[in-house]
């Protein structure tokens, strides 16, 4: 970790959660020996929204441009769709299906393996959402997703319809989502344990991570500081390790102790996700480009 960052990061936590430089573990890298970043391509506007499905392939966005690009396993780039709703975040279901923060109309999408779109979700109590951008889908088919406000040169509006940046659950085979946290700055972004017990949501307007436990009915319970740094995606490694964008990536263990640190040579790291044929490369969004370094863990999403 070069210098000034590693004093960014000191000044950044709090007094309950002082972070000393004896705390940042890397004896045993997550990254594999000799791995280097890779830079793939450069040819996007802004890249977001990185996920992976169940053979590896990797998709993500270009909100700016209106698409969502495919990295197959054989590290070939394609565009998947056109039109794409201004995606942002996305991932994948059960079933195969592409979930998007679609938030030209601020919607949450399914995009099937073909193109197909269909509409899950389009308002809250018939107010128009203030901008979908991150979500997860849990064991049962249920979505979480985050809904903080960032104005758009694209949108017919210049505030938001709801009051409040939220996080909302909307159940599986629902029309209607709840409220699960009103009470963040800026929530961002957010995933599961594979196990559905428990749930990560950066709120990037506060500089903060906190982890939930997840309760029968999709509401969440018990909120605890998990870190003090907020992250525009999150991913989880197969050790229970959460990695969180922004300057880079940084990794922090399941006690919320940073143990690595990613530096990407962009101005911003958007999102992240484990991809090819093991789902043991890190596939990073890094603004106008996309990055993968290989690792010696695994992806669980």
């Amino acid at each position: 970790m070069i210098p000034f960052l590693f004093a960014f990061l000191l000044l950044s936590f709090s007094k309950n959660s002082t972070m000393k430089k004896s705390q940042i573990i890397n004896q045993d890298s997550l990254i594999a020996r000799g791995a280097k970043l890779k830079c793939i391509s450069s040819q996007f506007s802004f890249t977001e929204g990185a996920s992976v499905d169940k053979n590896g392939n990797v998709f993500f966005t270009d909100q700016p441009n209106n698409r969502i690009w495919k990295y197959d396993t054989n590290g070939n780039l394609s565009v998947f769709l056109d039109g794409a709703g201004r995606s942002n975040g996305t991932y994948f279901d059960h079933n195969g299906n592409l979930l998007t923060c679609a938030d030209e109309k601020d919607q949450l999408w399914s995009i099937d393996p073909k193109g197909k779109v269909t509409v899950l979700l389009k308002d809250f109590d018939g107010h128009r959402l203030n901008g979908p951008n991150d979500l997860w889908q849990d064991p049962k088919g249920g979505i979480y997703i985050t809904d903080p406000y960032y104005q758009r040169d694209y949108w017919d509006r210049t505030s938001p319809d709801i009051q409040g940046e939220k996080v909302y659950y909307l159940p599986k085979g629902n029309k209607q989502a709840m409220i699960v946290d009103g009470d963040l700055k800026k929530p961002n972004g957010i995933v599961g344990t594979p196990d559905g017990k428990f749930l990560y949501v950066a709120d990037i307007g506060a500089g903060k991570t906190y982890i939930y436990s997840i309760n029968a009915n999709g509401s969440l319970s018990d909120k605890k500081l998990f870190c003090e740094q907020g992250s525009d995606g999150m991913t989880l490694d197969e050790k229970g390790n959460v990695y969180l964008t922004g300057n880079g990536v940084t990794i922090f263990d399941k006690n919320g102790r940073q143990i690595e640190q990613i530096e990407v040579p962009e101005k911003w790291t958007g999102n992240l996700c484990f991809g090819g044929k093991k789902k043991n490369l890190l596939f990073i969004t890094a603004s106008k480009s996309i990055y993968t370094i290989q690792m010696n863990v695994r992806g669980v999403e």
